[in-house]
């Protein structure tokens, strides 16, 4: 039985993916994005600890609001810094017919193990990934977030070569991202994907 730090629950999400959601913040991220609305979040160590079976049961509650297209979305934060929590967590709602959303910037991603392993099942239970892409150029990438943005694009291509439904959201910074050679640049690497199904731009 694997325990998580959450920072936060919304019963009736209207934003997070498909359908109304049950959304769970996950507490936890190493990113430290200049324009980030909520870095009460950061923190690895703050945050409510549950179970993957309580918080489930929690989400169960909301089941009938969730119509043919709703379900839970987890976020953060980070989510993948919770890989063991999230894996065991959306077994157990595939368990029981649950659409499960993961929204993610993938920063954590990497093919070293155990954390390869756990991905690859991770994907087997997830409907759909929405990936934050917070900047396309790598040198601008890291000075806005203090992180590599390269592991992000690696996992979102494996995830188009592995046929896993992605949306992409980007935060549209006027002055910065905003810039028309980042826009081309983004959009020929979405086009490059195979699984994406909608693209969200987000006002800063």
């Amino acid at each position: 039985m694997t325990t998580c730090k959450v920072h936060s629950l919304e019963s009736f999400g209207a934003a997070d993916g498909p359908g109304v959601r049950y959304v769970i913040f996950l507490q936890g991220c190493r990113m430290r994005c200049q324009f980030c609305h909520n870095p009460d979040t950061w923190e690895e160590a703050a945050g409510t600890v549950y179970t993957a079976e309580e918080l489930l049961s929690r989400a169960l509650r909301y089941k009938n609001y969730w119509g043919d297209q709703g379900g839970i979305t987890v976020s953060g934060g980070e989510p993948l810094l919770q890989m063991d929590f999230l894996l065991e967590f959306f077994t157990l709602a595939k368990e029981k017919g649950i659409h499960t959303v993961l929204d993610t910037a993938g920063q954590p991603f990497t093919r070293e193990e155990p954390f390869y392993s756990k991905w690859k099942k991770l994907m087997e239970v997830t409907d759909l990934v929405m990936l934050d892409i917070k900047h396309i150029d790598e040198k601008v990438h890291q000075t806005l977030t203090g992180q590599t943005g390269e592991n992000i694009k690696e996992m979102a291509r494996e995830m188009s070569d592995m046929g896993q439904p992605m949306w992409i959201r980007h935060v549209l910074i006027p002055g910065d991202n905003s810039q028309d050679k980042y826009l081309i640049e983004m959009r020929e690497f979405i086009q490059a994907l195979k699984t994406v199904e909608r693209v969200e731009i987000l006002p800063y």
